[in-house]
């Protein structure tokens, strides 16, 4: 017969299990920063999201925190113009790059913009993982390959976050999957087809980025 001390240690230890180890829910929007020297400087490690600007890293944000109003989604691609940072349960940053690509500004914020992004990466921030997104509705831009590039030869831990898979068909999403990670010769990078929307697969990559997180010690 189990004693009360035994029934509050069984109901704990079923939590346990039950309790994931990041709950990003609990994800606060924390700084801006126009520089990576202007970062936070606290040593939590960062997931940082990358890609272009209208790839959709706003939605995939708000989907992760499950928080519709976290990150200002806009409907003017190339809006969000310094570093963001989110505060993922005192755990790490969620981390999000300026929008490369957009032709809509113009080419001397541009230059500054790329500039941004592309020193971020070099500028010594505790950097655990890179959110590569790309909209599996199109095949990879030039900015695409040169970032996966980038990743590869810095031997930089990413995955392929392809977005919007609502705009498409099963099997579609499936061909066009197939196609970007032949284009991007990544078909041994781990990747992930999602949705904003209808939130398919937003808990596997949360999984993921947990497991990688909680890995780190």
């Amino acid at each position: 017969m189990q004693t009360e001390d035994n029934k509050v240690r069984s109901i704990n230890e079923r939590t346990a299990v039950l309790e994931p180890a990041i709950k990003f829910s609990r994800t606060i929007y924390t700084a801006v920063a126009a520089k990576a020297s202007a970062a936070p400087q606290d040593g939590l490690p960062e997931v940082v999201m990358a890609g272009r600007s209208n790839a959709g890293k706003s939605s995939l944000i708000n989907a992760l925190a499950n928080n519709g109003k976290l990150a200002r989604v806009s409907s003017n691609p190339g809006k969000t113009q310094l570093v963001v940072y989110f505060n993922v349960d005192q755990k790490f940053y969620l981390t999000d790059l300026p929008g490369y690509g957009y032709a809509r500004i113009s080419l001397e914020k541009r230059s500054k913009l790329s500039s941004l992004a592309n020193s971020y990466f070099i500028d010594g921030r505790p950097i655990k993982l890179v959110l590569l997104l790309i909209d599996i509705r199109h095949l990879p831009s030039e900015q695409d390959r040169q970032m996966c590039n980038f990743l590869n030869e810095t031997e930089m831990p990413y995955v392929l976050v392809l977005n919007k898979a609502d705009k498409l068909s099963r099997a579609q999403a499936g061909q066009n999957r197939q196609k970007i990670l032949k284009a991007l010769s990544a078909e041994n990078i781990p990747n992930f087809v999602v949705s904003t929307v209808n939130k398919a697969g937003i808990d596997e990559l949360k999984n993921f980025i947990t497991e990688h997180i909680v890995a780190l010690g």
